[in-house]
């Protein structure tokens, strides 16, 4: 039987075989990577974050853990209900549409990890930022950490198998109409499964056109995690501060 789905995040997002690809993430980075953005926009202790697409709430709880008053939020009912279980008077998770505002405003907004790019309809992208721009407070920051696709398109491995708990996953990657396309297929618990993750090649050119649209400010841009400087060509991530 061959699963798929056309909102691709919708359903791949919520298998447990999302999680198992992608488990051996670097967060020890993804945790330098919040401390060096927090000390950067200088948020209040106890300052509000709202982190959108959270997951399973792994940065959300990193980032209370630091002092702030954290609401993380994703369109996955699953992992929502994972991250459920870390709540406390400052952390707090919600099934939420990010292309619609949240009703309250944040120090911060991050929307972390390449978690943007996904809606079929391409207005979605436009209104996320339009969201953002109503859930900062008169001092708040929005930040987006995006691939960089340059770098991402240069750098394309076109075809690979990674095998994870006995899983092998088949990897095939694309760019096609404006996407950076990762088609997905394995067999497991006596199934066969493809899915298809989807991505706007958005380059920076793309989000400024986007970020005045929306009458959004672009402040800084930085390459990689630790901050350093953007470079078109060689920088592997495209993080973008505004307000």
């Amino acid at each position: 039987m061959t699963k798929s789905t056309k909102q691709w995040y919708a359903s791949w997002f919520d298998t447990p075989y999302y999680h198992i690809l992608y488990k051996d993430r670097d967060y020890t980075e993804a945790q330098g990577f919040m401390d060096n953005l927090t000390n950067y926009l200088n948020i209040p202790e106890g300052g509000k974050i709202l982190d959108l697409a959270c997951g399973k709430g792994r940065h959300s709880v990193y980032l209370n853990s630091l002092g702030y008053d954290v609401t993380g939020v994703d369109l996955s009912e699953k992992s929502i209900n994972h991250a459920k279980q870390f709540e406390n008077e400052t952390l707090k998770f919600n099934v939420h549409d990010m292309s619609k505002p949240y009703p309250d405003t944040f120090d911060a907004v991050f929307n972390l990890f390449t978690s943007f790019g996904y809606f079929e309809d391409e207005n979605c992208n436009l209104e996320t930022i339009k969201a953002i721009k109503d859930e900062l407070n008169d001092f708040g920051f929005g930040v987006i950490d995006f691939m960089n696709v340059n770098y991402i398109i240069e750098n394309l491995v076109a075809e690979d198998v990674k095998t994870v708990e006995g899983i092998d996953f088949h990897q095939k990657r694309s760019v096609k109409d404006g996407y950076i396309i990762k088609d997905i297929s394995f067999e497991a618990d006596g199934e066969h499964f493809e899915f298809q993750e989807r991505v706007k090649a958005f380059t920076l050119k793309d989000f400024e056109m986007l970020f005045e649209k929306a009458g959004v400010y672009l402040l800084d841009v930085f390459g990689d995690f630790k901050l350093h400087k953007y470079h078109s060509k060689t920088s592997e991530r495209l993080i973008m501060i505004f307000k």
